[in-house]
């Protein structure tokens, strides 16, 4: 394997790494439909709003959301 096919490798091992959560399949269900801020990801959820924006940062971070400053909120999408 070349370092290219390492690299694309390792990229798809960190989405399957983020999507391996419940919550986290939960989030990005509910986010296929309809974008959304952490609170009502929380609510929809049943987590607190700190947990919700770990699994919304590991998301993000894997690159399967992405999201957006409206004023105070973000929305995530």
């Amino acid at each position: 394997m070349n370092a290219k096919q390492k690299a694309r490798f390792e990229a798809w091992a960190a989405i399957m790494k983020a999507l391996a959560h419940p919550a986290r399949l939960a989030v990005v269900d509910e986010l296929s439909r309809q974008n959304r801020c952490v609170c009502e990801l929380a609510e929809l959820t049943k987590l607190d709003m700190s947990t919700m924006s770990r699994h919304l940062t590991v998301l993000r971070h894997a690159g399967v959301v992405d999201s957006e400053k409206h004023g105070t909120q973000i929305i995530y999408h």
